[in-house]
């Protein structure tokens, strides 16, 4: 079966009843994790932004505390899972400034690794790459956001 395109779904569910929609959202919401979890995210903590970056910050402290420090294998495979979570949550809000908070907050978090993510390679150039790419949307920020936003990040490069 070839997936419609979504101007095609969005013509479909002009033409639908308010009921139609409700039983069409529980039905996405039934077969994939990720569907609920948007759903949940649109529903329910979309109005309070504050509150949902301050409940994913937890669950990234929660992440980072089972990180198998071990040796740097286990390391990098964690710290990208928690990372893969991250990105998901940002992609849920489409916010620039959640993406910002939540990956400098990542990014604190990977510096206070034991040991040391710049004794990795691999964790180095994961973590340089992130501070890039808070730089750039910074960069599409508003300027007394930027301020605010760059003092963080310098504070990461410290």
């Amino acid at each position: 079966m070839k997936a419609a395109t979504l101007a095609e779904i969005k013509k479909e569910l002009k033409h639908r009843s308010e009921e139609e929609l409700l039983n069409l959202c529980l039905n996405l919401g039934r077969f994939k994790k990720e569907n609920k979890e948007l759903l949940t995210y649109l529903l329910f903590e979309a109005s309070n932004e504050e509150d949902y970056i301050r409940s994913v910050k937890s669950e990234i402290d929660l992440q980072f505390l089972d990180i198998n420090n071990q040796n740097y294998y286990w390391m990098k495979k964690t710290v990208r899972k928690v990372l893969r979570s991250t990105r998901k949550h940002i992609r849920y809000s489409k916010k620039k400034t959640t993406e910002v908070e939540l990956l400098l907050y990542f990014c604190q978090k990977m510096l206070e690794l034991k040991p040391s993510i710049k004794e990795n390679i691999v964790l180095d150039n994961l973590y340089e790459r992130l501070l890039i790419s808070i730089r750039k949307t910074i960069a599409k920020m508003e300027e007394d956001l930027q301020y605010d936003y760059n003092l963080q990040l310098d504070e990461l490069l410290d």
